[in-house]
């Protein structure tokens, strides 16, 4: 059995790497095809390739890269028609995937088109929901109240939980809160650490005026983001920075300041009192505000119906503003325990561990369904 996957950034090649191992243990002679980043290549080995490195966000940046995005797209569509795959799964990277799946459609593919973290179309775009039915054979949704939106557009839909849950089950460590840390998670694309993280070092020197003995600690994403970051403290900064110590850090820190994204989720799962950062191209901003039909940016304050994580977005994101929150939540402990009661109330919704099994079962029962067939 043949399968192609698509996913175009760390959180969904970490979310893919646990769907194929998963989906390895039920079928053990299945080939997997395709593209997605490290952890997915390790596991598909000669047939995929990593091109996490590439991922943009926002309007302009894939204005910028249009072309390669383009040579990609058609390498794809070629390499899919030409294998026939049993089955093409879309992990999350909406804006690549959603347009690649429906092309395979109007060309009569005949696998099992599959997406698995379902598209915030609901955000931006409800009116989507109906053509996506048009197009895909199947949608994994990751949080509950997904399940009836693409359901009623005739969309076939399985609520399997969050990806994450599992994945960040593995990180929990034992080791008390540092009462005196501030944890600083800038983001893990090159254009938004460039964007966001002297935003963070401006507040954090900010902080350091009011209290001497606060430290900061900040994590990259990359060894390349790492010498970005590097280059940006100056010399009495006195910040360390770390690769792929996100999770430890979460748990180790008293309060933060966090990029938005899927860190915000990974924190609250944490329980770590933080402010929500964004800051992107106006190119990119104008357009996205236009389009967004949701009160708030961060996932947690979505789930939660109401803001529990302070957010702090573009012409708002300024260092005054993001060290008089985070020094409020530093120095209130009954603040950062009502906010963390919050984020235990959104985390519950996520669903138990073990999403990457149960979306791999959904895939497995359709596949071989068809094959009995």
């Amino acid at each position: 059995m043949r399968i192609y996957l698509v996913a175009g950034e760390s959180s969904g090649d970490a979310h893919g790497s646990v769907l194929m191992r998963e989906l390895r243990a039920l079928l053990p002679n299945a080939e997997f095809y395709g593209a997605g980043g490290p952890r997915m290549k390790a596991i598909a080995a000669d047939h995929f390739e990593d091109w996490s490195s590439e991922a943009v966000v926002g309007l302009w940046d894939v204005i910028v890269k249009y072309p390669y995005f383009r040579r990609q797209f058609y390498r794809m569509y070629d390499e899919i028609t030409g294998l026939q795959p049993d089955a093409v799964i879309f992990i999350d990277y909406p804006g690549f995937n959603l347009r690649l799946a429906e092309r395979l459609h109007r060309s009569r593919f005949s696998g099992k088109l599959i997406y698995y973290v379902s598209p915030q179309v609901w955000a931006w775009n409800r009116n989507r929901i109906p053509r996506m039915a048009k197009f895909l054979d199947l949608m994994m949704c990751i949080f509950p109240f997904e399940k009836s939106l693409y359901e009623a557009s005739g969309l076939r839909t399985e609520f399997v939980g969050h990806p994450m849950v599992e994945e960040l089950e593995r990180h929990r460590i034992q080791q008390p809160r540092e009462a005196d840390l501030v944890a600083l998670m800038p983001g893990s694309r090159k254009r938004e650490v460039k964007r966001i993280f002297p935003v963070m070092l401006e507040a954090a020197r900010l902080l350091r005026r009011r209290d001497p003995t606060m430290r900061f600690e900040a994590s990259a994403a990359s060894s390349s983001a790492q010498q970005t970051m590097q280059q940006m403290l100056q010399p009495d900064d006195k910040i360390e920075i770390r690769v792929g110590n996100a999770a430890a850090l979460m748990q180790r820190a008293a309060t933060g300041m966090v990029a938005s994204g899927t860190a915000t989720l990974e924190s609250s799962f944490f329980r770590l009192p933080f402010v929500l950062v964004y800051k992107v191209s106006w190119l990119t901003y104008i357009p996205g505000r236009l389009l967004i039909r949701v009160n708030y940016l961060g996932m947690p304050n979505i789930l939660a119906g109401k803001q529990i994580v302070p957010e702090f977005i573009q012409q708002d994101a300024t260092p005054e503003r993001i060290a008089d929150t985070v020094w409020r939540l530093y120095s209130d402990e009954g603040g950062r325990k009502s906010m963390v009661h919050e984020m235990d109330r959104v985390v519950a919704m996520l669903g138990e561990k073990g999403a990457g099994k149960r979306a791999a079962e959904v895939v497995v029962r359709d596949l071989t369904e068809d094959a009995k067939v």
